[in-house]
């Protein structure tokens, strides 16, 4: 085993990628003060190929530089919107066929590994750092996805449960629509 080098890493390129069919999840990020958890939520969105990330109320946009420090150029090839308010967007993506789920603790918690294929497009809804997902969102929502913890702190750093959830979220579908792994990009060897 060796690490490979950046240069042989297979990813495609923004031209490829945006051809390439993306997951039927979107994700809605409400709320999140901090640029840094906003950038990292990018970042992985791209890894994850997600339809489209919607970013709501407080959270910062990619016109802010403090974003681009984590988001890496993800800012660049996910596509993205900002709006003011997060209750049209959720009624607007449960007119177009969304589940909407939130993730949160709450008083039904649901599991990703118990979604079918019905639930898809399915959008994503993570919440404030302090006081995560607002009861607006609560109340629109479909559903509420929560991850296990083990430990004694009730929740983790957003971006790092968006991470987790999204990722569960991609490899769940394509097992339920028997899509093969992620074929390798031929690296540019130009």
């Amino acid at each position: 085993m060796r690490k490979l080098r950046h240069h042989e890493i297979p990813r495609p390129d923004p031209d490829t990628l945006a051809r390439l069919p993306r997951h039927p999840i979107a994700v809605v990020i409400d709320n999140v003060r901090s640029l840094y958890n906003v950038g990292s939520m990018f970042r992985t969105s791209d890894a994850a190929r997600v339809e489209h990330v919607y970013l709501t109320g407080i959270t910062g946009t990619p016109e802010h530089p403090g974003l681009h420090k984590t988001a890496l150029g993800a800012q660049d090839t996910v596509p993205w919107s900002y709006h003011p308010r997060i209750e049209p967007v959720l009624d607007d993506l449960r007119a177009a066929g969304h589940t909407l789920a939130v993730l949160e603790i709450t008083d039904t918690p649901g599991r990703i590994d118990d979604l079918t294929l019905a639930h898809f497009p399915l959008t994503l809804v993570v919440g404030n750092e302090l006081h995560g997902v607002s009861e607006a969102a609560v109340e629109r929502a479909d559903l509420a996805l929560e991850i296990p913890q083990y430990g004694a702190k009730q929740s983790l750093n957003v971006a790092v449960a968006y991470g987790i959830a999204v990722f569960q979220l991609v490899e769940h579908f394509r097992r339920l629509s028997r899509l093969s792994p992620p074929h390798p990009c031929p690296p540019d060897h130009a």
